[in-house]
């Protein structure tokens, strides 16, 4: 094998590396939203528990003022019949009187469904409160977890990037230059090897031409169809199977 194309396969490994923890780097944020997300949730439906309570005894404290205007209407109608003299004025106060009675029936009955639901409201606080917490625990461990993965990877990145240049610099330019090339266009899989006669890389079948230059391995040879660097060893068949 050509010393240049054994450099590259050397440094195609290290973009390899290279790529796979860029990949990994590239999804720990996604996954770190995605659990504040689900906590951000827990913590919405413990505030919207909340405001649902709040919004109970805000109506059950309104009724019972309700229930109070009532019974002070109650009080001054029964003192003015007791000041009247006038039957019609004395019934029509009386009316008035059992009217605000049944009002404040109606408003004590709903007052009971108010109670109802705030006693409602009050448990689904005390369980939104431990959702929210366990959340908040468990996303905390986790988002802690892929915290110290992330560093570990730009750490990790950060050496294989300085070992990169060195391995680089080792390939002669024109080489390296075309390898770069590639590097953009075809990801990391630009040295590739032949078996039965097919690029590794295109996966389409090379002219016999092809195959004898590369096995001569005296000069760097391209696929005719996808132009990745090909390169042959002893272990490879490298006709095309009948």
């Amino acid at each position: 094998m050509l010393e240049t194309i054994e450099k590259l396969l050397v440094l195609q490994d290290r973009d390899r590396k290279i790529h796979r923890v860029q990949q990994e780097l590239s999804h720990i944020s996604p996954e770190r939203e995605a659990l504040r997300a689900k906590a951000a949730t827990t913590q919405f439906h413990l505030e919207a528990a909340k405001n649902r309570v709040k919004q109970t005894e805000s109506e059950r404290k309104r009724l019972e003022l309700d229930v109070e205007a009532k019974k002070s209407q109650i009080e001054k109608y029964a003192n003015q019949q007791l000041l009247t003299r006038k039957n019609d004025e004395y019934r029509a106060l009386a009316t008035e009187i059992e009217h605000c009675k049944a009002e404040i029936m109606r408003i004590e009955d709903r007052e009971i469904e108010w109670m109802e639901q705030a006693e409602a409201a009050q448990k689904e606080v005390i369980r939104a409160t431990m959702d929210a917490n366990e959340a908040k625990q468990l996303v905390d461990g986790q988002v802690g977890i892929l915290d110290q993965r992330e560093e570990n990877l730009k750490k990790e990145l950060a050496e294989l990037q300085r070992g990169r240049a060195e391995l680089a610099a080792a390939v002669e330019v024109a080489a390296r230059n075309r390898y770069e090339r590639l590097l953009k266009s075809k990801g990391d899989n630009v040295v590739v090897g032949i078996h039965h006669g097919v690029c590794g890389g295109c996966h389409m079948t090379l002219p016999a031409q092809i195959l004898v230059t590369c096995k001569s391995q005296k000069e760097i040879v391209g696929c005719i169809n996808c132009g990745r660097i090909l390169y042959y060893t002893r272990e490879m068949e490298l006709a095309a199977a009948e």
